[in-house]
């Protein structure tokens, strides 16, 4: 994993700070808490949001896409929460192993996953984020966003 993250950080010239780290563990203690007002405070007016779903429910900009995407997930899956199992911090991007659990609104079957998120941070809010199921993945798209 930490060959990855100096990988990363030649190509980009990036340095590491804790700043954003402390950001994503917020953000995810929100999020569990289903604190709405809390998670908006962290996402910049335009953010723009890209989570796997994303593909088949459209574009998630600004606070009105969140608050949509924050109703399509919950809708679905009423008990979702989302654990960091690793997150990095790549100057202005962080990137995390995230594990959700959940189940269905109809169902008792659990659902686990884990995908990676990248996020873009300025001035201490989310500009973008944007979720894959592999962490190749997410380094690609770091690496030409960047």
């Amino acid at each position: 994993m930490e060959s990855d993250s100096r990988w990363v950080q030649a190509i980009l010239g990036w340095r590491m700070s804790g700043e954003n780290v402390d950001l994503v563990l917020r953000m995810y203690e929100v999020f569990n808490r289903r604190d709405l007002d809390a998670l908006l405070a962290l996402m910049h007016d335009e953010v723009e949001i890209a989570p796997r779903l994303g593909a088949l429910e459209g574009d998630y900009r600004g606070h009105a896409g969140v608050r949509r995407w924050w109703s399509d997930l919950l809708d679905f899956f009423p008990d979702y929460a989302a654990e960091i199992v690793e997150v990095q911090d790549l100057g202005d991007v962080t990137l995390g192993e995230i594990r959700g659990r959940a189940h269905g609104a109809a169902s008792t079957t659990p659902v686990v996953e884990t995908w990676w998120q990248s996020i873009r941070w300025r001035d201490g809010r989310c500009v973008w984020w944007r979720n894959f199921a592999t962490k190749a993945d997410a380094l690609e798209t770091i690496e030409l966003e960047t």
